[in-house]
């Protein structure tokens, strides 16, 4: 059976359609490997707008590196993403996610669940600087499934990773918070693993500037051993939030 990544990697992509909800160049595709056959979304780099705050690196290459980061947490929250060439050029490849439209974004924020909270961590690494609730896919569940048990994915990570302190999103139930003892251990582990292949993963991707700070906010957060704060010096909440 072939696997999330060696579909993503290898198949073939047809295009359906764009997203025009998104700012940037985003198609909605269909993509074939032997006998597996799945959407995915395909963001070319030719179809990313210019940013003065993020003039390095492409868009797609920060969305290839967040999941990068997410897969060495081991919570699974960016679904699988890949780097390759595609009927546009050279991309960002994600399998697309069926989500829960039942669900109350609103009503799941506000209940703090686990998967949100492991969530904001990630992003205080990540320094997400667009995390709003058109961003958060809960995943299917059976009927009754209690919003704390829920997983909930999350997409959109082209502004990340910036050497300045731009984290900006809906997720801030727990700031000033402690950390829990789970989001502690991660965040070790993750201190290891870019001493290793992480890190040589995200110098493939990222400016030796934004690895260097990605490692110190990862030692900020042992440090402090707290949730952060909202910043003053940037607005802390996205517009618009969904």
């Amino acid at each position: 059976m072939i696997d999330d990544l060696q579909l993503l990697r290898t198949g073939d992509i047809e295009v359906l359609g764009r997203i025009v909800e998104a700012s940037n160049a985003t198609l909605l595709c269909v993509i074939t490997a032997g006998e597996r056959t799945a959407h995915c979304v395909y963001k070319p780099v030719a179809g990313e707008r210019p940013l003065w705050d993020f003039p390095d690196g492409t868009l797609a290459e920060r969305e290839v590196a967040s999941y990068a980061v997410s897969e060495a947490t081991g919570w699974g929250i960016v679904p699988p993403t890949v780097l390759r060439e595609g009927p546009a050029g050279t991309g960002m490849v994600q399998l697309w996610i069926d989500g829960d439209e039942d669900v109350d974004l609103v009503e799941l924020i506000n209940s703090r669940p686990p998967a949100l909270r492991r969530m904001a961590v990630l992003d205080a690494v990540i320094n997400n600087s667009d995390r709003k609730g058109g961003h958060l896919i809960p995943g299917a569940a059976p009927k009754g499934t209690a919003l704390a048990d829920r997983h909930v994915w999350g997409v959109d990570h082209g502004v990340t990773f910036s050497v300045d302190d731009k984290l900006r999103t809906l997720l801030w139930q727990w700031a000033g918070e402690p950390l829990t003892g789970e989001a502690l251990d991660v965040l070790a582990r993750l201190r290891e693993q870019l001493d290793g292949a992480l890190g040589e993963r995200l110098q493939e991707l990222l400016t030796v500037a934004e690895v260097r700070r990605t490692a110190e906010r990862i030692e900020e957060l042992l440090r402090r051993r707290r949730h952060p704060m909202p910043s003053e010096g940037w607005p802390s909440v996205p517009y618009p939030p969904f």
